[in-house]
């Protein structure tokens, strides 16, 4: 059944944030496949009038974080489907206009929905290009880009927007997480000192322009660009949670506050034919404060195909399972806790999964066993009746072996990454093929696992690598690299790497820790493909 939402007070041109709201709740409660067709238009969504709500999502914001106003985990949604069935947001190619810091869309305990032909725009977002324009011995002029504004206030200058302000030097002497876009290098990001730290004095020459004294300028170049904004995740682009068979395709995300798309504890997920990059007019070369695309504790098959992503503050793509620390065991309850601040508050452990108890030194599996009862015990811990607790040992970790995911990420392109392209752990078939990997500025894909720092789990087993070009990457175009402090055996396994092309000048190559079954054939490379290992068994045909 199709519904136009014209039909719902939905126009173009409009302030639609309500009507949205209300148009969502009628379709609800409609049965069978449904569809919200949107006349191809410019739609307003506003950060006080949208849907809020408390979210628990993986990587965001930690507890010890949330600023002094910050109410935690409240997130504010411009699209929130709440325990949606068969239903399809055909957005008509309209273009949805964000003001105001909020998340893009929720997706929370649903069941068969799409949401397709959408492009998210935000209003003067809290990313600002601060880009050298003029340079001296000891002054560098910055010209402000013309879409963000800015107002002095009490002397000092700061960014303003809906729902924000911030000086332009906040943060400064920690601001790990700037990006820096060299001059003459628009595809080439990588992190570096606030531009504005260490300064002697910021002075307004001009609108949009401002002279800078410092005692050295010898860090920036003419034409250098430089993007500051607010690192911490407390908005994303999509999130999706507790749900099944969520499609995304034709989305076009020109910016983000967080994360471009996160999903954890779902089960069937692709995104594709979809654009995750600034919009041409703007200016710009960054969208994403951070990674483009996460996967955290999903099932089922994740399919990422034929998108283009550029300008993320972090990985491309990042999926993984989490590593649960064994608190205490007594009585046949085996109590865990989610031991990375950005994650906790949910429970991805269902009963009837299977868990394997690890050993944290050696990331080895000891044993297994099956869920009968799982409890979320307040936010960090979660309460397991297992089948067997013989070989639960506090201090180990729990992996699930049912929450892991299988990966089909292909046809992609990306570029402007300023960490790894793809970062994978996960236990399910990995198939990362005829993909574009241009400018990481780390490794282009990072097979980790860890229980000790991220707890990002876990072990791969079956992985192809085939038919990728790898461009520009500052790294390996592929290490498989376990963060275990021991050698007891092989961490991953049947890894699959052939007809790749490598065009990295000086850098990229192949390293290998604590892995079997490898098998390297027919890649070619601009130089001697360097093959590097450490108690693994690789095999080069």
């Amino acid at each position: 059944m199709n519904y136009c939402a014209e039909k719902y007070g939905i126009v173009s041109g409009d302030d639609i944030t309500w009507a949205l709201q209300k148009a969502l709740a009628s379709v609800e409660n409609e049965n069978g496949e449904k569809t919200l067709i949107f006349q191809k238009g410019e739609y307003h969504l506003y950060w006080d009038k949208a849907r809020t709500g408390k979210l628990y999502i993986s990587n965001t914001v930690g507890d010890n974080e949330w600023e002094k106003d910050d109410v935690p985990h409240l997130c504010r949604a411009g699209i929130w489907l709440e325990k949606q069935r068969n239903l399809i947001i055909d957005g008509g190619g309209s273009v949805f206009v964000m003001h105001g810091k909020m998340t893009n869309a929720v997706i929370s305990e649903c069941e068969n929905v799409t949401l397709k032909n959408m492009t998210f725009v935000h209003d003067n977002p809290d990313m600002h290009e601060l880009k050298v324009v003029e340079k001296g011995k000891r002054y560098v002029e910055f010209e402000l880009d013309k879409k963000s504004k800015y107002e002095n206030i009490k002397g000092k200058y700061h960014f303003i927007g809906e729902g924000y302000s911030s000086a332009f030097t906040k943060d400064a002497p920690r601001a790990f997480w700037t990006a820096k876009i060299p001059a003459g290098e628009e595809n080439t990001v990588f992190r570096v000192m606030h531009p504005l730290n260490f300064n002697l004095g910021i002075k307004e020459i001009k609108p949009y322009r401002f002279r800078v004294k410092f005692l050295s300028t010898a860090r920036f170049s003419l034409g250098d660009r430089f993007y500051v904004y607010d690192h911490l995740r407390r908005s994303n682009g999509i999130f999706v949670e507790k749900s099944e068979n969520v499609a995304l395709d034709g989305i076009n995300q020109t910016f983000n506050y967080g994360l471009g798309l996160i999903c954890q504890d779902s089960e069937n997920i692709s995104l594709t034919n979809s654009k995750f990059m600034p919009c041409e007019e703007s200016g710009k070369l960054m969208a994403s404060a951070a990674d483009f695309v996460h996967i955290c504790m999903c099932r089922g098959d994740v399919v990422v195909k034929n998108n283009m992503f550029a300008g993320a503050g972090d990985d491309c793509l990042n999926v993984h399972g989490i590593h649960f620390r064994i608190v205490s065991v007594k009585d046949g309850v085996v109590k865990v806790k989610f031991c990375h601040k950005q994650a906790h508050g949910f429970n991805p452990l269902r009963e009837g999964d299977t868990v394997a108890f690890v050993d944290i030194d050696s990331l080895l599996e000891t044993s297994r066993a099956k869920i009968l009862e799982s409890t979320l015990d307040g936010e960090t811990v979660i309460s397991l009746r297992l089948d067997d607790t013989s070989k639960a040992v506090a201090g180990d970790a729990i992996e699930s072996k049912s929450a892991i995911a299988n990966l089909d990420f292909s046809y992609n392109k990306m570029t402007r990454i300023i960490t790894r392209g793809i970062l994978v752990t996960t236990g399910g078939k990995v198939r990362i093929t005829d993909n574009d990997f241009d400018n990481t500025s780390m490794h282009s894909i990072l097979i980790s696992d860890d229980a000790k720092y991220w707890f990002e789990s876990g072990p791969v087993n079956d992985v192809e690598i085939a038919k990728n070009r790898f461009g520009r990457c500052k790294g390996y175009n592929v290490q498989v690299l376990p963060e275990n402090v021991t050698h007891k055996g092989a961490v991953h396994k049947n890894i699959y790497i052939h007809d790749n092309v490598m065009e990295s000048g000086n850098e990229g190559g192949f390293y290998f820790k604590s892995a079997d079954g490898v098998i390297i054939a027919n890649n070619k490379s601009d130089r001697d493909l360097i093959v590097e290992t450490k108690d693994s068994h690789v095999e080069r045909r």
